[in-house]
């Protein structure tokens, strides 16, 4: 599930509110990611680059970023949609897998607009992978939005990328697919329709309920207030822990949430399950070519009574690269559980 939000004018900023929603934990941690890192698709490896901007990434189990900023002001946000078919491996495209999607325009892009041109160029293609801890095979899209406060949705409809570009697409849920939930949207009151704002958790309905109130926030007095602002509205979209609804295993409760200052590089993590909030300016991190990259053990630092609460920028270390799930990864550990 999740929730992504914009809110484009936030007293001369643009912030981003998003809700991670799952059924487990997913044992997040933040990275920074320096220039100059050497990737490839995590496919087949056809596709190679080295990182043109640093960023700092939000991690799921340490194998794939799930939300992250970059130094240029582009951030990225991976939920699910269950209606994603991605199709056969064409190996006349070029291809990402769904771990490293994210972190490919991260590395490469400062804008929505130049990421959108570069998939309507390729028509690259996303490759599912199974989930090595044991989950389904995730179905994902994601959002894009930049300090500009331009915004594009991609999704994987029958094996190509459906790209919604506009910078009034400022939010973001799950089922059904983006064109239908724009569609939907203006049945409500205050949004062009007639009937009641809905409370549940349903997708269309948290949809419903981020668009209104991120329209009607006051100006900030200054970005404290913003992040605040923004929080809110994310917190209202939020779902509860709970027994999942029958017929509906994939509902899940919100695990954490960040606000994202794409203007002033700031990224704001808050978990639902730990008590502290903490944040990171990009400032403060080392993103110059040849720097190591550094994790923010979350599960450790905020896991303890009193643990790690506002700046934590000074607090990431250096425990080696990231390694980011790949075909060639995931065949290595069915063959370890195999021989075990």
């Amino acid at each position: 599930m999740c929730t992504r939000v914009i809110w484009p004018d936030a007293g001369g900023a643009v912030l981003v509110g998003r809700n991670m929603d799952f059924h487990k934990d997913l044992m997040t941690n933040l990275w920074s990611q320096p220039r100059g890192i050497e990737r490839d698709d995590g496919v087949a490896g056809r596709l190679t680059w080295t990182s043109k901007y640093g960023s700092v990434i939000v991690t799921a189990f340490d194998l794939i970023s799930v939300d992250g900023l970059n130094e240029a002001g582009l951030a990225g946000h991976v939920l699910w949609l269950a209606e994603s078919t991605y199709g056969e491996p064409d190996e006349t495209r070029p291809a990402l897998s769904q771990a490293i999607w994210l972190q490919y325009f991260l590395d490469n892009f400062a804008t929505v607009a130049e990421a959108v041109d570069w998939i309507a160029q390729t028509e690259v293609q996303v490759v599912q992978m199974s989930d090595p801890t044991g989950g389904s095979p995730p179905t994902i899209h994601l959002a894009l939005d930049d300090a500009g406060g331009d915004s594009a949705i991609i999704e994987y409809i029958d094996g190509g990328p459906r790209v919604y570009h506009d910078a009034s697409y400022r939010v973001m849920t799950n089922s059904p697919t983006y064109d239908r939930q724009i569609q939907l949207l203006g049945r409500w009151q205050g949004l062009g329709g007639d009937q009641p704002l809905p409370g549940d958790t349903e997708a269309e309905h948290r949809f419903a309920r981020a668009a209104y109130y991120s329209s009607r926030l006051p100006t900030p007095t200054d970005g404290i207030d913003a992040i605040a602002s923004m929080f809110s509205v994310i917190r209202n979209a939020a779902q509860p822990f709970r027994i999942p609804d029958p017929g509906k295993p994939d509902a899940s409760q919100t695990i954490w949430q960040t606000v994202t200052d794409l203007t002033n590089k700031r990224l704001v993590f808050e978990s639902t399950t730990r008590p502290n909030i903490v944040w990171v300016d990009l400032a403060d991190l080392d993103l110059a070519e040849g720097a190591a990259q550094r994790k923010l053990d979350l599960n450790g630092r905020l896991a303890v009574e009193g643990g790690d609460a506002g700046n934590v920028g000074d607090q990431f270390e250096d425990r080696g690269p990231i390694t980011f799930l790949s075909l060639a990864l995931l065949r290595r550990l069915e063959r370890s559980g195999h021989d075990n």
